[in-house]
């Protein structure tokens, strides 16, 4: 890309994900990535996973929410648990990105707003490793975005899989880092 604003994207970082994963040391490694973007005046973009009552984004055929009904209104928009956490309350200039899917381009507008920002470089912080990181990161690849993962400030059920992919199969697309060293970059 001829564009080389950097953006952090700090992805499902909501409620309900951040009490599932229970693990501090990531929420607080995004703090930290957050708090040295905005002092590096770099953009923020939260990005959180939610959808309409009643669900009609879910289709049964789909493995990952096709059950999302038994959720109640726990998923829903609204509701308190899709809620970006509060330890990193979005400022009113930071969009906050609803998406539908699992990688953050998914059934958002976040591409339109990465172009009207002018962003090259994509810093990705997120929870389930495997999940929207592994997602948005092949699918910003393919858009051309150069990429970032932060390592510390990215969490998965599943500590193997996190480490395999943010060694093996990330690399190859992205530079892999910590937050520290990151912030020391910039």
């Amino acid at each position: 890309m001829a564009d080389s604003r950097t953006v952090l994207l700090v992805m499902d970082f909501q409620h309900g994900v951040v009490d599932r994963f229970g693990d501090e040391s990531v929420l607080a490694a995004a703090v930290r990535a957050v708090e040295a973007a905005r002092a590096s005046q770099i953009p923020v973009m939260f990005v959180r996973v939610a959808f309409r009552p009643g669900y009609p984004e879910a289709a049964a055929a789909n493995r990952s929410f096709g059950s999302i009904h038994q959720a109640g209104e726990a998923m829903t928009q609204d509701h308190p648990a899709t809620q970006v956490h509060p330890d990193l309350a979005p400022r009113p200039d930071e969009p906050v990105i609803l998406k539908r899917r699992v990688s953050a381009f998914s059934g958002s507008d976040l591409d339109v707003l990465l172009r009207a920002a002018g962003a090259g470089t994509l810093v990705l912080a997120g929870i389930a490793t495997s999940g929207v990181v592994l997602s948005t990161l092949r699918q910003a690849a393919d858009l051309d975005y150069r990429l970032v993962v932060l390592a510390d400030a990215c969490a998965d059920a599943d500590p193997e899989v996190h480490r395999v992919l943010t060694e093996k199969v990330f690399p190859r697309q992205a530079l892999v880092t910590s937050t520290g060293e990151w912030t020391q970059t910039l």
